[in-house]
């Protein structure tokens, strides 16, 4: 029997409405997960690939299959992405490494060491539209063993990283506390990248080289009246230029000025989403053990 849970759209624009219904109802689609992540909407396959970090799996789930194990154990991999050949891209914290998987489903590692030094941990992931892939690198995986596996540090920042497709790998931002969810805007011009630790989102505008410039505080998701744990971590761009990001009480959406649209409401603890479906109108969000579907209005998915 399917299993549909009522939630709430707390509105604070009425385009938010129009984004999400107003009476949005969450299918559950994956249970018994310990920290759903890393979700990729492979449309090539039309199915949702996705992380299960503590329990180390990579899955993927289909309307026809449901939720199947790729590979376990998987490193406890936390962010996905594809490349513009749909390799799959996968950030390991046991590793820390970023790796791509190959079409005969072998791993090949694209970083592991900054100048000379292991990586703490690569969390999330994207992959612009000239190829190169930019990751996010916090401490999570070495002091968190829920994401990772502990060990010392060897670097003494959490930064942003970008490996040219020459696969050369280059610093990007270093002045963060735990960095985490990145996305790009729509044309690309402005590489948003939120930061857990201190609860907001910066937005650094792309040169063409892929140097970063600015990074100031673009926005702050808040909700004064909800402590579930909850903080900014996945984050995504849609269709219409809008900034959707994890936060307290779930799923927090900015207009492409920073305004506030409104929260989409969780029954627990949001990590991660992916917008997807056979028409870019659903929405897939991880959460501490479950999956959820939301079957939007209209298409938001670039």
């Amino acid at each position: 029997m399917t299993d549909f849970i009522a939630t709430e759209a707390r509105a604070l624009d009425p385009r938010f409405i129009a984004m999400v219904g107003e009476t949005p109802q969450l299918e559950r689609i994956v249970t018994g997960l310990r920290v759903g992540e890393g979700p990729v909407w492979v449309a090539a396959e039309n199915r949702l690939v996705f992380s299960d970090v503590v329990h180390s799996r990579e899955m993927a789930w289909s309307e026809v299959g449901g939720a199947v194990v790729l590979r376990e154990p998987a490193n406890k991999t936390n962010g996905h992405a594809l490349d513009g050949q749909g390799r799959l891209i996968g950030c390991e914290g046991v590793t820390s490494q970023v790796v791509r998987t190959e079409r005969d489903g072998t791993c090949t590692v694209l970083a592991s060491h900054y100048d000379g030094r292991g990586l703490n941990g690569p969390n999330d992931v994207v992959v612009d539209a000239q190829g190169r892939i930019w990751f996010t690198d916090p401490t999570f995986a070495r002091t968190n063993p829920y994401g990772g596996e502990v060990r010392p540090l060897e670097l003494n920042f959490s930064g942003v990283f970008r490996i040219d497709t020459d696969g050369s790998l280059h610093l990007a931002a270093d002045d963060f506390g735990e960095p985490n969810g990145l996305c790009f805007s729509r044309d690309e011009a402005i590489l948003f990248v939120n930061d857990t630790a201190r609860e907001h989102i910066r937005a650094f505008q792309v040169a063409a080289d892929g140097a970063l410039s600015g990074g100031e505080v673009w926005a702050e998701p808040h909700a004064p009246d909800i402590d579930d744990g909850g903080h900014p971590d996945g984050m995504k761009c849609d269709i219409d230029g809008n900034i959707w990001v994890t936060g307290p009480g779930g799923l927090h959406v900015f207009a492409s000025d920073a305004s506030p649209l409104g929260i989409l409401r969780m029954p627990e603890r949001t990590h991660n989403f992916a917008f997807g479906g056979p028409d870019g109108d659903q929405l897939f969000i991880g959460a501490f053990t479950s999956y959820y579907r939301l079957r939007l209005p209209r298409r938001l998915a670039l």
